[in-house]
């Protein structure tokens, strides 16, 4: 049988250690990015500000820069999507993937899933925007011109 261009092999190791990597890459940022807001205006640290509905919110100081550390953990996770899935296609499925995990986890902590307009909005917005740039990123990447050196390999 004659090659494929870009032959796609299912490994199922390789795909769930990808997972693993870009939730470990998540939640590592996220936690990250949530220091650095709480740094700046003195508040304590608490896994409610990655799991709990109720922080994320647009009334408080808090929830809006919470917000804002979710939105910057989301280019932060297309990076990730760009360094360690290099596949434009894939983009999609590991960003869905990553916050379907996150939401099995708040649901988890909170021990009911949530109806707060504003968790779904940021956590929809987030979807968007690491999918989004993520695929910019690695088609961009992908599509890079392929140099065609034109001086013969050897004097002949």
């Amino acid at each position: 049988m004659g090659s494929h261009f870009r032959s796609y092999v299912w490994d199922p190791i390789l795909i769930i250690s990808q997972i693993m990597l870009m939730q470990c890459i998540y939640y590592s940022f996220l936690g990250l990015w949530l220091a650095g807001v709480d740094g700046l205006v003195h508040t304590s640290r608490s896994l409610d500000q990655i799991f709990s509905y109720e922080v994320l919110g647009f009334s408080t100081t808090q929830g809006r820069l919470s917000m804002m550390a979710f939105i910057l953990n989301s280019l932060t996770c297309a990076l990730g999507l760009w360094f360690f899935i290099r596949r434009g296609k894939q983009c999609l499925d590991f960003t869905v993937t990553v916050h379907f995990f996150h939401m099995i986890c708040c649901w988890i902590y909170n021990a009911h899933l949530t109806a707060t307009l504003s968790w779904w909005l940021v956590n929809v917005a987030c979807m968007a925007l690491m999918a989004v740039i993520g695929e910019y990123l690695c088609m961009r990447t992908e599509l890079r011109a392929i140099p065609v050196n034109t001086t013969p390999k050897s004097n002949l």
